[in-house]
C-alpha cells in the first residue's frame, strides 16, 4: 500500500528554496520530494511548493506543526494537496484564439 502524501505548501517568501523546505519537513520525517513551483519566464518562484512525505503520519504531523510557521520572515500555509481537477494545458487551436 502507498502511503506517501503530498501537501501544498503556500505564502513562501520568494528566496526559499527546495533545501530549506528540504530541512523544515525533514524535522517532521522522511521528505521523498519538493517541487517549487517557478514561472516559466522569469525563473522566479511562484511562492508555492509541493512536499510529499513518505508516511502520511508525518505528513499530517508537519502539516499541523508547520501551518503558519514563519519562514525567511513570511508565515507558511501548509496543507494536503488536492488532485488536480482538469488538465490545465491547452490545444494548438486555443492557443491561437486566444491572440
Amino acid at each position: 500500500m502507498d502511503d506517501k502524501k503530498k501537501l501544498y505548501v503556500g505564502s513562501l517568501a520568494l528566496e526559499v528554496t527546495e533545501g530549506d523546505l528540504q530541512e523544515l519537513f525533514g524535522g517532521m520525517g522522511n521528505v521523498e520530494s519538493v517541487s517549487i513551483f517557478k514561472d516559466l519566464h522569469s525563473g522566479r518562484s511562484k511562492g508555492f511548493a509541493f512536499v510529499e512525505m513518505t508516511s502520511e503520519e508525518e505528513a499530517n504531523e508537519a502539516k499541523d506543526k508547520l501551518n503558519g510557521h514563519s519562514l525567511k520572515d513570511r508565515d507558511i500555509v501548509v496543507n494536503e494537496a488536492k488532485p488536480r481537477r482538469y488538465n490545465r494545458g491547452l490545444s494548438k487551436q486555443r492557443r491561437f484564439d486566444r491572440f
